[in-house]
């Protein structure tokens, strides 16, 4: 598509619903939270390139079987001028990140989750 993809700016302050599905993934400093290219994308993550699912974890896989994020991000650079995103909704939270740059996968949203 284009290299015209909007970078939006960091959310530091998320939304964590309980110690059990909060936030493992995250890493941070006073200016951006990012998530560990070891996050393993389970059925509660999905993938997307400029707004279309480029891949859904699956609940019947099993852990060591499922990709990390580090399998998109090598997708990513080999086609970087896209808006990649990497999103997590569960039951007591959610969390988008946003690809902003070489093993940059930055917080851009956060929430209460589906339930």
């Amino acid at each position: 598509m284009s290299a015209d993809w909007n970078k939006l700016p960091p959310h530091n302050k998320p939304y964590i619903g309980c110690l059990n599905c909060g936030g493992g993934e995250m890493r941070g400093d006073a200016k951006k939270i990012t998530a560990t290219m070891r996050t393993r994308i389970h059925e509660s993550w999905f993938i997307t390139r400029d707004a279309k699912v480029v891949f859904r974890g699956s609940p019947d896989a099993e852990w060591d079987d499922l990709p990390t994020l580090m399998k998109f991000e090598n997708m990513a650079r080999k086609d970087p001028d896209h808006d990649w995103r990497a999103e997590c909704i569960m039951g007591l939270r959610d969390a988008t990140y946003q690809r902003q740059g070489r093993n940059q996968w930055v917080l851009v949203a956060s929430g209460p989750g589906d339930a």
